[in-house]
């Protein structure tokens, strides 16, 4: 028998509706759409299917290359692209930046796509969720979800805005 639950959820998840099936419900983030902004297989060298393959990539540090795919979904402009870069890596330490970025740049740099892929999904146009995501959005205090995503409390309040658009819940 299947029956139909709705989750309220703080912490980050891409599931607040599930299906009951005499088991745990499998609540995580969609790591393979995170993996896509950040360049799929080909940019980060190996394949992610799970959370803890998501993991294992930020804690050996993502590739720079990820990042100027990811920032890819959020402007065409080369300035605008440069200034939220700088933002995830210094343009300095950019500069003198090997091939792989930090632990701590690569943690700033999933969050981030994290979100993207988000409301990639939410807005099912990625034109739609550019303009969401870079634009100051009144739920959010008239801050853009873009600069939300520099920190992980900032990250959660756009997620659950966009789950609450996904699921029309209450925003």
């Amino acid at each position: 028998m299947t029956t139909t639950s709705t989750v309220t959820c703080l912490l980050p998840t891409w599931t607040l509706e599930f299906a009951h099936m005499d088991r745990e419900a499998d609540m995580t983030i969609d790591a393979e759409a995170t993996a896509r902004v950040l360049g799929g297989e080909k940019v980060l060298r190996a394949r992610v299917r799970s959370v803890e393959d998501l993991r294992l990539a930020v804690e050996a540090g993502l590739p720079v290359a990820s990042l100027e795919h990811a920032m890819g979904h959020l402007s065409d402009d080369g300035a605008e692209v440069a200034e939220l870069m700088h933002r995830i890596v210094p343009r300095t330490t950019l500069q003198r930046r090997g091939r792989r970025l930090t632990v701590e740049e690569s943690q700033r740099l999933e969050r981030l796509a994290r979100v993207i892929a988000l409301a990639e999904h939410v807005w099912e146009d990625r034109a739609a969720a550019r303009e969401f995501l870079t634009s100051e959005q009144p739920q959010l205090s008239d801050t853009r979800p873009v600069d939300l995503a520099a920190s992980e409390l900032g990250a959660r309040q756009v997620e659950m805005l966009l789950f609450g658009l996904e699921y029309a819940l209450p925003v």
